[in-house]
């Protein structure tokens, strides 16, 4: 089967970062479904772990953890699924991934794609939606208000990926106030479209901006970027008992600002549930049957911004240019081999 990957990591320009490769297709044993891959989409976890983690000696590394394909082949365990069903999910970050033509992956997080989406629409979705969701209901439990302060959440990194379904699913799962940061014209223009009630720039201090909208302190603060920068300012303008959730990898993180008010800090990893196998791993695939019922209620739109055209080394590589270059909105895809 065709595949992308790569031998050694390192950083994107070099010319073997990413290779086209033939490999032997996989086989359905236990949970796992078999996949035929139709679409993926690109993430920074893509780009990180091409850049830094090894592959095993003599084996090609294969990235990607976005996919919408049709069940070929289902392991002896596998229940709720047919073969020729089509399917989408986010994978597991301790397996080879999705840039190939036939990809296994544990049935129990993987969902039914939505009925209504294109392709590229659908892969775009499963990673950052099932970020977003575990941060915004499982971590900081948006649901359930913090003691006297401002029902708002701050989203800091509104138009990337995570930030741009996160705006969607608090306006179609709760009535919170949304405040999102963006600091290009274009992004602040993205982010008021999917939802957002105001729109700041993170390039100047949040806590002003916030307390200029005249809402109270808010209860909730989501980080996707840089949140080793803003701690501080997360800490003046969050509520006594306020929850504050990030994504992103910072090298250091002082939580010592947080103290005075009692802030809780919560760290989302979205691949928890599959590398531990956790006793609710099955909730990747029921939220992402959800959100797939969302967005054939046309409650959620698709957040691609940009088709790089088939699976190969080549297009894969320019997608993982664009996303380090820290300019990229909404989600990356590529279609077919």
């Amino acid at each position: 089967m065709k595949a992308v990957g790569y031998y050694e990591s390192g950083e994107v320009d070099r010319e073997e970062a990413l290779l086209d490769l033939e490999l032997p297709r996989p086989n359905a044993v236990g949970h796992d479904l078999l996949v035929q891959v139709q679409a993926v989409s690109v993430n920074p976890v893509d780009t990180k772990i091409r850049a830094m983690r090894p592959a095993s000696e003599g084996e090609a590394a294969v990235l990607g953890w976005d996919a919408v394909g049709t069940v070929v082949a289902l392991g002896d365990q596998v229940t709720g699924f047919e073969v020729g069903e089509q399917v989408w999910y986010a994978g597991a970050i301790d397996r080879p991934g999705t840039n190939a033509e036939y990809h296994l992956v544990d049935a129990r997080i993987v969902g039914h794609a939505p009925k209504t989406a294109s392709l590229a629409e659908a892969a775009a979705l499963p990673l950052t939606t099932l970020t977003a969701w575990e941060m915004l209901f499982d971590r900081l439990r948006v649901d359930t208000p913090v003691p006297g302060a401002a029902p708002a959440v701050l989203i800091i990194g509104g138009a990337g990926g995570v930030g741009s379904i996160a705006i969607q699913l608090l306006r179609a799962k709760t009535d919170l106030t949304i405040i999102a940061t963006a600091s290009r014209p274009e992004t602040q223009a993205w982010v008021k479209e999917l939802g957002a009630h105001h729109v700041i720039d993170h390039r100047a201090p949040l806590d002003q901006q916030v307390a200029d909208h005249g809402i109270g302190a808010p209860g909730f603060v989501f980080s996707t970027t840089h949140s080793d920068h803003y701690v501080e300012q997360v800490a003046e303008l969050i509520a006594p008992q306020g929850r504050f959730g990030l994504i992103d990898d910072p090298q250091s993180f002082n939580i010592l600002p947080l103290k005075h008010k009692a802030v809780s800090l919560h760290w989302e990893f979205m691949y928890t549930r599959s590398l531990f196998g956790t006793a609710d791993i099955a909730e990747q695939g029921k939220i992402l049957n959800e959100t797939a019922a969302l967005v054939d209620a046309h409650k959620i739109k698709s957040t691609v911004t940009d088709s790089f055209g088939v699976i190969n080394a080549a297009n894969l590589l320019d997608a993982h240019r664009l996303i380090e270059s820290g300019t990229a909105k909404g989600k990356l895809v590529l279609e077919g081999f």
